[in-house]
């Protein structure tokens, strides 16, 4: 119900945009986000979009690098990552919550089944 689309392979310093695709009901009134998750490590939330758009939130180490946005007309929501790092390599999951916070894999509903973003040292 969540289709993830737009990794592949950049390098450092180099831009990619995530983009993912619900056909989920009522997509709108769900907060978006999306995570990761490095090989061996535990899965990490990036950011998030408010259901009305209100609110976001960033990890701290992709602050002012990487843009969430949600387009509810056409129930999508996207990454737009920048000046990419080896340490953002990973897979990134879109993920759908009902709740309004929402900052833990466990309160998300809807998993999208990942694309992989590598970015080279």
């Amino acid at each position: 119900q969540l289709v993830e689309s737009g990794g592949g392979l950049v390098q450092a310093g180099g831009s990619l945009k995530l983009s993912c695709a619900a056909s989920i009901p009522s997509f709108p009134i769900y907060t978006m986000g999306w995570f990761r998750q490095a090989p061996e490590k535990q899965r990490e939330l990036v950011a998030t979009v408010s259901w009305n758009k209100g609110r976001t939130y960033y990890k701290n180490s992709v602050k002012g690098r990487f843009t969430i946005f949600r387009d509810d007309a056409k129930n999508t929501v996207a990454l737009q990552m920048t000046s990419l790092k080896p340490e953002d390599t990973a897979v990134y999951y879109c993920a759908a919550s009902a709740l309004s916070e929402a900052t833990t894999p466990a309160h998300f509903r809807y998993w999208g089944q990942g694309t992989q973003v590598t970015v080279p040292s």
